[in-house]
Protein backbone atom coordinates (compact mmCIF):
# COMPACT_ATOMS: atom_id res chain seq x y z
CA UNK A 1 0.00 0.00 0.00
CA UNK A 2 1.40 3.36 -0.89
CA UNK A 3 1.07 6.57 1.77
CA UNK A 4 0.88 9.79 0.61
CA UNK A 5 2.54 11.87 2.71
CA UNK A 6 -0.17 13.82 4.01
CA UNK A 7 -1.30 10.59 6.00
CA UNK A 8 2.11 10.29 7.60
CA UNK A 9 2.86 10.69 11.56
CA UNK A 10 4.23 14.13 11.81
CA UNK A 11 7.85 13.15 12.95
CA UNK A 12 7.93 10.98 9.99
CA UNK A 13 7.09 13.99 7.78
CA UNK A 14 9.76 15.31 9.47
CA UNK A 15 12.16 12.56 8.67
CA UNK A 16 11.22 13.16 4.72
CA UNK A 17 11.72 16.37 4.92
CA UNK A 18 14.81 16.15 6.49
CA UNK A 19 16.16 13.51 4.25
CA UNK A 20 14.60 15.78 1.00
CA UNK A 21 16.76 18.55 2.21
CA UNK A 22 19.89 16.70 2.37
CA UNK A 23 19.28 15.53 -0.95
CA UNK A 24 19.14 18.75 -2.66
CA UNK A 25 22.05 19.94 -0.52
CA UNK A 26 24.03 16.92 -1.99
CA UNK A 27 23.10 17.42 -5.63
CA UNK A 28 23.78 21.09 -5.07
CA UNK A 29 27.14 20.66 -3.95
CA UNK A 30 27.78 17.90 -6.88
CA UNK A 31 26.75 20.80 -9.59
CA UNK A 32 28.60 23.60 -7.69
CA UNK A 33 31.07 22.46 -5.34
CA UNK A 34 33.57 20.99 -7.66
CA UNK A 35 32.90 23.35 -10.07
CA UNK A 36 33.55 26.79 -8.06
CA UNK A 37 37.12 25.03 -6.85
CA UNK A 38 38.13 24.31 -10.36
CA UNK A 39 37.59 27.39 -11.27
CA UNK A 40 39.91 28.72 -9.36
CA UNK A 41 41.90 25.70 -9.19
CA UNK A 42 41.53 23.63 -12.54
CA UNK A 43 45.26 24.19 -14.36
CA UNK A 44 48.03 25.63 -13.31
CA UNK A 45 48.51 29.31 -13.16
CA UNK A 46 52.27 28.51 -13.84
CA UNK A 47 52.24 26.82 -17.59
CA UNK A 48 53.94 27.92 -20.23
CA UNK A 49 55.24 31.25 -17.95
CA UNK A 50 58.68 32.67 -18.26
CA UNK A 51 60.74 29.73 -15.75
CA UNK A 52 64.15 30.24 -14.76
CA UNK A 53 67.15 28.00 -13.04
CA UNK A 54 70.39 27.81 -10.91
CA UNK A 55 71.67 25.66 -14.02
CA UNK A 56 70.78 23.63 -16.33
CA UNK A 57 72.72 19.53 -17.71
CA UNK A 58 72.80 21.21 -20.78
CA UNK A 59 70.72 22.91 -23.44
CA UNK A 60 68.19 19.63 -23.98
CA UNK A 61 66.92 20.08 -20.22
CA UNK A 62 66.20 24.02 -20.07
CA UNK A 63 64.08 25.52 -17.10
CA UNK A 64 61.04 26.26 -19.46
CA UNK A 65 60.41 22.66 -19.99
CA UNK A 66 59.18 22.15 -16.50
CA UNK A 67 56.00 24.43 -17.15
CA UNK A 68 55.82 23.63 -20.78
CA UNK A 69 52.74 20.86 -19.89
CA UNK A 70 54.49 18.28 -21.40
CA UNK A 71 55.39 14.99 -18.86
CA UNK A 72 57.93 14.37 -21.85
CA UNK A 73 60.48 16.94 -21.29
CA UNK A 74 62.55 17.86 -18.62
CA UNK A 75 64.17 20.51 -16.61
CA UNK A 76 67.74 18.92 -15.27
CA UNK A 77 69.97 20.93 -13.18
CA UNK A 78 73.84 21.09 -12.89
CA UNK A 79 74.98 18.21 -10.28
CA UNK A 80 76.07 19.85 -7.25
CA UNK A 81 73.71 21.17 -4.48
CA UNK A 82 71.88 23.70 -4.18
CA UNK A 83 70.07 24.40 -6.91
CA UNK A 84 66.54 26.26 -7.95
CA UNK A 85 63.83 26.52 -10.20
CA UNK A 86 61.58 29.28 -10.30
CA UNK A 87 58.79 30.38 -12.23
CA UNK A 88 57.10 34.02 -12.45
CA UNK A 89 53.40 33.95 -12.65
CA UNK A 90 52.99 37.57 -14.47
CA UNK A 91 51.31 39.12 -11.32
CA UNK A 92 50.15 38.54 -7.81
CA UNK A 93 48.04 35.07 -7.54
CA UNK A 94 46.67 33.45 -4.74
CA UNK A 95 48.34 29.79 -3.63
CA UNK A 96 46.81 26.84 -3.38
CA UNK A 97 49.42 24.09 -4.22
CA UNK A 98 52.34 22.75 -5.92
CA UNK A 99 52.42 19.46 -7.87
CA UNK A 100 55.94 18.32 -8.32
CA UNK A 101 56.48 15.82 -11.30
CA UNK A 102 60.21 13.97 -10.03
CA UNK A 103 62.40 12.56 -12.91
CA UNK A 104 64.11 9.54 -10.93
CA UNK A 105 66.99 12.25 -10.03
CA UNK A 106 64.54 14.00 -7.52
CA UNK A 107 65.61 16.11 -4.24
CA UNK A 108 65.04 14.13 -0.91
CA UNK A 109 65.75 17.59 0.55
CA UNK A 110 64.19 20.90 -0.65
CA UNK A 111 61.79 23.65 -0.11
CA UNK A 112 58.76 25.63 -1.69
CA UNK A 113 59.51 29.71 -1.69
CA UNK A 114 57.15 32.29 -2.71
CA UNK A 115 58.20 36.15 -3.73
CA UNK A 116 56.72 39.47 -4.52
CA UNK A 117 60.00 40.16 -5.95
CA UNK A 118 62.25 37.46 -6.72
CA UNK A 119 64.71 39.31 -4.09
CA UNK A 120 62.88 38.39 -0.92
CA UNK A 121 62.38 34.68 -0.37
CA UNK A 122 59.75 33.20 2.07
CA UNK A 123 59.57 29.52 2.25
CA UNK A 124 56.30 28.07 2.57
CA UNK A 125 56.98 24.42 3.23
CA UNK A 126 60.46 22.15 3.77
CA UNK A 127 61.35 18.49 3.62
CA UNK A 128 64.53 16.43 4.04
CA UNK A 129 62.57 13.18 3.30
CA UNK A 130 61.07 13.24 -0.19
CA UNK A 131 60.55 10.05 -1.83
CA UNK A 132 60.07 11.39 -5.33
CA UNK A 133 57.85 10.69 -7.96
CA UNK A 134 54.50 12.64 -7.75
CA UNK A 135 53.82 15.25 -4.99
CA UNK A 136 51.36 17.52 -4.11
CA UNK A 137 52.04 20.13 -1.47
CA UNK A 138 49.44 22.20 -0.10
CA UNK A 139 50.42 26.11 -0.01
CA UNK A 140 49.31 29.37 0.72
CA UNK A 141 49.49 33.17 0.57
CA UNK A 142 50.15 35.34 -2.55
CA UNK A 143 53.03 36.13 -4.66
CA UNK A 144 54.48 36.51 -8.52
CA UNK A 145 57.02 33.97 -8.07
CA UNK A 146 57.54 30.56 -6.68
CA UNK A 147 60.45 28.68 -6.86
CA UNK A 148 61.81 24.94 -6.20
CA UNK A 149 65.14 25.53 -3.70
CA UNK A 150 66.53 22.08 -3.77
CA UNK A 151 69.00 21.50 -0.63
CA UNK A 152 69.62 17.55 -1.51
CA UNK A 153 69.74 15.05 -3.98
CA UNK A 154 68.68 11.69 -4.38
CA UNK A 155 71.86 10.99 -6.20
CA UNK A 156 75.17 11.86 -7.81
CA UNK A 157 72.75 12.91 -10.29
CA UNK A 158 71.00 16.72 -10.52
CA UNK A 159 67.46 17.72 -10.04
CA UNK A 160 65.05 16.99 -12.67
CA UNK A 161 61.63 17.64 -13.21
CA UNK A 162 58.91 16.81 -15.74
CA UNK A 163 56.72 19.37 -14.40
CA UNK A 164 57.07 21.42 -11.70
CA UNK A 165 52.90 23.30 -11.35
CA UNK A 166 51.83 25.95 -9.50
CA UNK A 167 48.35 26.11 -8.99
CA UNK A 168 45.99 28.66 -7.46
CA UNK A 169 43.84 31.48 -8.55
CA UNK A 170 41.29 34.55 -7.33
CA UNK A 171 39.36 32.05 -5.39
CA UNK A 172 42.43 30.43 -3.56
CA UNK A 173 43.35 31.00 0.36
CA UNK A 174 45.28 34.28 0.68
CA UNK A 175 46.82 33.86 4.09
CA UNK A 176 50.58 33.71 5.12
CA UNK A 177 51.99 31.10 7.24
CA UNK A 178 55.12 31.62 7.37
CA UNK A 179 57.03 34.19 9.40
CA UNK A 180 60.52 35.38 8.10
CA UNK A 181 64.14 34.43 9.27
CA UNK A 182 66.85 36.13 7.93
CA UNK A 183 69.99 34.71 6.64
CA UNK A 184 73.18 35.69 8.50
CA UNK A 185 76.38 36.97 7.01
CA UNK A 186 78.36 33.30 8.55
CA UNK A 187 75.83 31.02 6.98
CA UNK A 188 76.78 30.49 3.30
CA UNK A 189 74.84 27.73 1.43
CA UNK A 190 71.29 26.30 1.52
CA UNK A 191 68.89 29.44 2.86
CA UNK A 192 66.70 28.08 6.24
CA UNK A 193 62.71 28.00 6.60
CA UNK A 194 61.73 31.67 6.13
CA UNK A 195 62.23 34.72 4.38
CA UNK A 196 65.82 35.48 2.63
CA UNK A 197 66.25 39.04 2.92
CA UNK A 198 68.81 40.99 0.13
CA UNK A 199 69.79 43.89 -0.25
CA UNK A 200 71.20 45.83 -3.18
CA UNK A 201 74.79 45.58 -3.01
CA UNK A 202 74.55 42.50 -0.61
CA UNK A 203 76.71 44.10 1.79
CA UNK A 204 75.79 41.65 5.07
CA UNK A 205 73.50 39.39 3.90
CA UNK A 206 73.72 35.87 2.36
CA UNK A 207 71.96 34.16 -0.28
CA UNK A 208 70.59 35.25 -3.64
CA UNK A 209 71.65 38.88 -4.21
CA UNK A 210 69.56 40.49 -7.41
CA UNK A 211 71.27 42.74 -9.92
CA UNK A 212 69.78 46.62 -10.02
CA UNK A 213 69.59 46.51 -13.53
CA UNK A 214 68.70 42.69 -14.67
CA UNK A 215 69.56 41.67 -18.45
CA UNK A 216 66.90 39.12 -19.20
CA UNK A 217 66.50 40.03 -22.96
CA UNK A 218 69.49 37.86 -24.29
CA UNK A 219 69.53 34.43 -25.60
CA UNK A 220 72.92 32.83 -25.98
CA UNK A 221 74.59 33.35 -29.74
CA UNK A 222 74.91 30.44 -32.10
CA UNK A 223 76.21 32.37 -34.69
CA UNK A 224 79.83 31.98 -36.06
CA UNK A 225 82.03 34.88 -36.34
CA UNK A 226 84.70 35.97 -38.70
CA UNK A 227 88.26 35.63 -37.18
CA UNK A 228 86.70 32.85 -34.96
CA UNK A 229 90.30 31.77 -34.04
CA UNK A 230 91.87 34.58 -33.27
CA UNK A 231 92.76 36.19 -29.89
CA UNK A 232 90.12 38.01 -27.97
CA UNK A 233 91.94 39.12 -24.69
CA UNK A 234 93.59 41.79 -22.55
CA UNK A 235 95.18 41.89 -19.33
CA UNK A 236 94.84 42.84 -15.99
CA UNK A 237 98.18 43.14 -14.61
CA UNK A 238 98.05 43.33 -10.58
CA UNK A 239 100.68 42.76 -7.78
CA UNK A 240 99.66 41.44 -4.10
CA UNK A 241 97.93 44.38 -2.35
CA UNK A 242 97.39 42.55 1.08
CA UNK A 243 98.50 39.15 2.18
CA UNK A 244 97.82 37.00 4.89
CA UNK A 245 94.62 38.22 6.14
CA UNK A 246 92.30 35.33 7.30
CA UNK A 247 89.20 37.59 5.38
CA UNK A 248 86.62 36.52 2.58
CA UNK A 249 84.30 39.11 2.07
CA UNK A 250 82.72 36.70 -0.25
CA UNK A 251 82.10 33.44 2.21
CA UNK A 252 82.37 35.55 5.71
CA UNK A 253 81.33 38.98 5.28
CA UNK A 254 81.60 40.94 8.02
CA UNK A 255 83.70 38.54 10.27
CA UNK A 256 87.08 39.09 10.27
CA UNK A 257 89.86 36.10 10.68
CA UNK A 258 87.13 33.87 9.98
CA UNK A 259 88.33 31.94 6.91
CA UNK A 260 92.43 30.59 6.23
CA UNK A 261 95.33 32.60 5.05
CA UNK A 262 94.39 34.63 1.54
CA UNK A 263 96.15 36.97 -0.57
CA UNK A 264 94.94 39.94 -1.99
CA UNK A 265 95.66 41.06 -5.59
CA UNK A 266 94.20 44.90 -6.91
CA UNK A 267 92.18 46.39 -4.81
CA UNK A 268 94.16 48.22 -1.18
CA UNK A 269 91.43 48.53 0.78
CA UNK A 270 90.18 44.61 0.73
CA UNK A 271 89.03 43.06 4.14
CA UNK A 272 85.96 41.13 5.57
CA UNK A 273 83.98 44.35 5.41
CA UNK A 274 84.41 45.49 2.06
CA UNK A 275 81.68 46.68 -0.02
CA UNK A 276 81.31 47.77 -3.73
CA UNK A 277 81.21 51.26 -2.32
CA UNK A 278 84.10 51.04 0.01
CA UNK A 279 85.94 49.43 -3.21
CA UNK A 280 85.13 52.46 -5.42
CA UNK A 281 86.61 54.05 -2.80
CA UNK A 282 90.13 52.53 -2.56
CA UNK A 283 93.39 52.73 -4.96
CA UNK A 284 94.50 49.53 -7.03
CA UNK A 285 97.43 48.01 -7.63
CA UNK A 286 96.44 46.33 -10.84
CA UNK A 287 98.11 48.99 -14.06
CA UNK A 288 94.75 50.07 -14.53
CA UNK A 289 93.51 52.97 -13.21
CA UNK A 290 89.62 51.85 -13.39
CA UNK A 291 90.61 48.10 -12.35
CA UNK A 292 89.83 48.62 -8.63
CA UNK A 293 88.62 44.86 -7.84
CA UNK A 294 88.80 42.73 -5.66
CA UNK A 295 90.99 39.54 -6.77
CA UNK A 296 92.13 36.70 -3.74
CA UNK A 297 93.36 33.53 -3.40
CA UNK A 298 94.63 30.90 -0.92
CA UNK A 299 97.92 31.93 0.46
CA UNK A 300 100.78 29.61 -0.57
CA UNK A 301 102.94 28.21 1.87
CA UNK A 302 106.47 26.10 2.00
CA UNK A 303 106.12 24.52 5.46
CA UNK A 304 105.43 27.22 7.83
CA UNK A 305 106.57 30.06 5.41
CA UNK A 306 104.23 32.38 3.30
CA UNK A 307 105.52 32.66 -0.22
CA UNK A 308 103.84 35.58 -2.16
CA UNK A 309 103.87 36.20 -5.75
CA UNK A 310 106.27 38.82 -6.52
CA UNK A 311 106.10 41.42 -9.01
CA UNK A 312 102.41 42.00 -11.41
CA UNK A 313 100.97 38.65 -11.97
CA UNK A 314 98.31 38.30 -15.11
CA UNK A 315 95.07 38.08 -14.77
CA UNK A 316 93.44 37.63 -18.12
CA UNK A 317 89.88 39.05 -19.35
CA UNK A 318 89.20 36.36 -22.71
CA UNK A 319 86.25 35.46 -24.54
CA UNK A 320 84.74 32.13 -23.13
CA UNK A 321 82.33 31.41 -26.29
CA UNK A 322 82.74 31.68 -30.22
CA UNK A 323 80.98 34.39 -30.47
CA UNK A 324 83.13 36.99 -28.77
CA UNK A 325 81.21 40.05 -30.25
CA UNK A 326 78.72 39.64 -27.60
CA UNK A 327 80.90 39.63 -24.36
CA UNK A 328 79.74 42.41 -22.14
CA UNK A 329 80.65 43.84 -18.98
CA UNK A 330 80.43 42.57 -15.82
CA UNK A 331 77.59 44.51 -13.65
CA UNK A 332 78.97 46.18 -11.15
CA UNK A 333 78.99 44.14 -8.25
CA UNK A 334 78.96 40.66 -9.11
CA UNK A 335 81.03 38.09 -7.00
CA UNK A 336 82.25 34.08 -7.28
CA UNK A 337 84.52 31.72 -5.96
CA UNK A 338 86.46 29.95 -8.49
CA UNK A 339 87.04 26.56 -7.55
CA UNK A 340 85.98 24.81 -4.19
CA UNK A 341 88.69 25.20 -0.90
CA UNK A 342 87.43 21.71 -0.01
CA UNK A 343 87.86 19.87 -3.23
CA UNK A 344 89.50 16.35 -3.25
CA UNK A 345 88.70 15.90 -7.21
CA UNK A 346 92.08 16.45 -9.06
CA UNK A 347 90.78 15.74 -12.19
CA UNK A 348 87.99 17.91 -12.03
CA UNK A 349 90.57 20.69 -11.05
CA UNK A 350 92.93 20.02 -14.12
CA UNK A 351 89.85 20.02 -16.76
CA UNK A 352 89.72 24.17 -15.33
CA UNK A 353 93.08 24.64 -15.76
CA UNK A 354 95.32 25.80 -18.66
CA UNK A 355 97.87 22.67 -18.14
CA UNK A 356 97.35 22.12 -14.41
CA UNK A 357 100.23 22.92 -12.20
CA UNK A 358 103.81 23.69 -13.85
CA UNK A 359 107.43 24.21 -13.35
CA UNK A 360 110.18 24.02 -15.63
CA UNK A 361 108.99 21.95 -18.37
CA UNK A 362 106.63 19.75 -15.86
CA UNK A 363 103.18 20.09 -17.26
CA UNK A 364 99.60 18.51 -16.63
CA UNK A 365 100.26 18.37 -13.01
CA UNK A 366 96.85 17.46 -11.14
CA UNK A 367 98.78 18.75 -7.70
CA UNK A 368 101.73 20.66 -6.57
CA UNK A 369 104.74 18.64 -7.92
CA UNK A 370 106.73 17.28 -5.02
CA UNK A 371 109.66 18.79 -6.72
CA UNK A 372 110.60 21.24 -9.41
CA UNK A 373 114.18 22.30 -10.74
CA UNK A 374 116.35 24.01 -8.76
CA UNK A 375 116.70 26.76 -10.68
CA UNK A 376 116.05 30.94 -9.81
CA UNK A 377 113.80 31.06 -12.98
CA UNK A 378 111.63 28.64 -12.31
CA UNK A 379 108.48 28.77 -10.33
CA UNK A 380 105.26 27.28 -9.33
CA UNK A 381 102.84 28.37 -11.98
CA UNK A 382 98.56 27.84 -12.60
CA UNK A 383 96.76 28.73 -14.93
CA UNK A 384 92.96 28.43 -13.47
CA UNK A 385 89.74 29.77 -15.32
CA UNK A 386 86.22 30.82 -14.03
CA UNK A 387 82.82 30.40 -15.70
CA UNK A 388 82.30 32.79 -18.09
CA UNK A 389 78.26 32.83 -18.26
CA UNK A 390 75.94 34.98 -16.11
CA UNK A 391 72.30 34.08 -15.14
CA UNK A 392 72.06 37.70 -16.07
CA UNK A 393 69.57 38.09 -12.72
CA UNK A 394 72.03 37.73 -9.41
CA UNK A 395 75.19 39.16 -8.37
CA UNK A 396 75.62 36.55 -5.85
CA UNK A 397 74.02 33.21 -5.21
CA UNK A 398 73.77 31.11 -1.95
CA UNK A 399 77.10 29.07 -2.88
CA UNK A 400 78.75 31.88 -5.22
CA UNK A 401 78.74 29.88 -7.37
CA UNK A 402 75.24 29.11 -9.52
CA UNK A 403 74.62 32.66 -11.24
CA UNK A 404 77.29 31.94 -13.13
CA UNK A 405 78.38 28.37 -15.71
CA UNK A 406 80.73 27.37 -17.90
CA UNK A 407 79.78 27.68 -21.51
CA UNK A 408 78.86 24.43 -23.48
CA UNK A 409 79.83 22.79 -26.35
CA UNK A 410 77.15 22.71 -29.04
CA UNK A 411 79.35 19.81 -31.14
CA UNK A 412 78.58 21.67 -34.13
CA UNK A 413 79.61 25.43 -36.41
CA UNK A 414 78.53 27.40 -33.57
CA UNK A 415 80.70 26.06 -31.02
CA UNK A 416 80.76 26.83 -27.62
CA UNK A 417 78.16 28.77 -26.12
CA UNK A 418 76.31 30.31 -23.04
CA UNK A 419 73.75 27.93 -21.81
CA UNK A 420 69.95 29.40 -21.88
CA UNK A 421 69.95 29.39 -18.13
CA UNK A 422 73.00 31.49 -17.87
CA UNK A 423 72.59 33.37 -21.45
CA UNK A 424 74.79 36.40 -20.63
CA UNK A 425 78.20 36.18 -21.79
CA UNK A 426 80.90 38.09 -19.79
CA UNK A 427 84.18 37.82 -19.97
CA UNK A 428 86.51 34.56 -19.02
CA UNK A 429 88.88 35.13 -15.99
CA UNK A 430 92.09 33.30 -16.29
CA UNK A 431 94.25 33.32 -13.08
CA UNK A 432 97.63 33.23 -14.62
CA UNK A 433 100.04 32.77 -10.98
CA UNK A 434 103.41 32.59 -10.16
CA UNK A 435 104.83 31.57 -7.44
CA UNK A 436 108.76 31.92 -6.29
CA UNK A 437 109.47 28.19 -4.97
CA UNK A 438 111.15 25.07 -6.32
CA UNK A 439 113.38 22.35 -5.36
CA UNK A 440 111.94 20.39 -2.58
CA UNK A 441 108.32 21.22 -3.19
CA UNK A 442 107.11 18.17 -0.46
CA UNK A 443 106.18 20.91 2.16
CA UNK A 444 104.57 23.63 -0.60
CA UNK A 445 100.81 23.75 0.08
CA UNK A 446 98.04 26.50 -0.06
CA UNK A 447 96.72 27.52 3.03
CA UNK A 448 93.34 25.41 2.23
CA UNK A 449 94.80 22.48 1.62
CA UNK A 450 96.55 20.26 -1.28
CA UNK A 451 96.86 21.59 -4.62
CA UNK A 452 93.22 20.62 -6.17
CA UNK A 453 91.91 23.05 -3.16
CA UNK A 454 93.08 26.56 -5.09
CA UNK A 455 90.95 28.88 -5.93
CA UNK A 456 89.96 32.44 -6.38
CA UNK A 457 87.50 35.30 -5.40
CA UNK A 458 86.74 38.29 -7.57
CA UNK A 459 84.36 41.04 -6.82
CA UNK A 460 83.84 43.19 -9.61
CA UNK A 461 84.55 47.37 -8.94
CA UNK A 462 85.76 48.13 -12.50
CA UNK A 463 84.97 51.54 -13.21
CA UNK A 464 81.88 51.05 -15.84
CA UNK A 465 83.62 53.55 -19.16
CA UNK A 466 86.71 51.69 -18.57
CA UNK A 467 85.85 48.56 -18.63
CA UNK A 468 83.27 48.46 -21.18
CA UNK A 469 86.21 50.44 -23.71
CA UNK A 470 88.68 47.53 -22.70
CA UNK A 471 86.16 45.06 -23.57
CA UNK A 472 85.32 46.63 -27.05
CA UNK A 473 88.98 47.33 -27.83
CA UNK A 474 90.71 44.15 -27.07
CA UNK A 475 87.79 40.91 -26.79
CA UNK A 476 84.96 42.26 -29.46
CA UNK A 477 87.53 43.73 -31.86
CA UNK A 478 89.20 40.45 -31.84
CA UNK A 479 92.87 41.61 -30.74
CA UNK A 480 94.90 40.70 -28.26
CA UNK A 481 96.04 43.69 -25.82
CA UNK A 482 98.35 43.96 -22.40
CA UNK A 483 96.84 46.02 -19.67
CA UNK A 484 97.03 49.55 -21.47
CA UNK A 485 94.63 47.79 -24.49
CA UNK A 486 97.20 47.86 -26.79
CA UNK A 487 98.34 45.06 -29.23
CA UNK A 488 101.85 44.83 -30.07
CA UNK A 489 101.91 42.01 -33.15
CA UNK A 490 102.93 42.94 -36.44
CA UNK A 491 99.55 42.43 -38.21
CA UNK A 492 97.77 45.44 -35.98
CA UNK A 493 99.18 48.41 -37.63
CA UNK A 494 98.54 50.99 -36.51
CA UNK A 495 98.22 49.50 -33.06
CA UNK A 496 95.56 51.53 -31.15
CA UNK A 497 95.52 52.00 -27.36
CA UNK A 498 92.11 51.92 -25.35
CA UNK A 499 94.73 53.55 -22.40
CA UNK A 500 96.54 56.36 -22.25
CA UNK A 501 100.30 56.21 -20.70
CA UNK A 502 98.93 56.36 -17.47
CA UNK A 503 96.36 53.81 -17.97
CA UNK A 504 93.81 55.94 -17.87
CA UNK A 505 90.66 56.06 -19.94
CA UNK A 506 91.37 59.51 -22.07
Amino acid sequence: MTLSLRHQPRSRLFVLAGVAVALVALLGWFATGPLRAASADAAPVSQGKPATASSSEGRSYPAAAAVDGDEKTRWSSAFSDPQWLQVDLGAPTALSRVALNWERAYGTGYQIQTSADAATWTTVYSTTTSKGGKETVAVSGTARYVRLYGTARSSGYGYSLWEFQVYGGSGAPATATVGPVTTGPSSPGPAPTGTVTTTPTGTAQAGWIMAPNPVTNVKPSHEVPPNKGGFHEFQANCSVSRTNLQDDPIVFPGLAGASHMHTFMGNTTTNANSTVESLTQGATTCKAKGDLSAYWMPTLYNGDAAVNPEGLQTIYYKTGVQDYRTIRPFPKGLRFVVGNAKNTDADKFLAATEKGFECGDSYENKNIPVSCPTDRSVKLNIRYQAPSCWDGLHLDSPDHQSHMAYPVDTHSAAGVVCPDDHPVAVPKLEFKMAWPVNGDMSKVHFASGAGPTFHYDFVNAWDDRTLKAMIDGCIVAARQCDAQGHDGRDDQQPAPYVLNNNYVLP
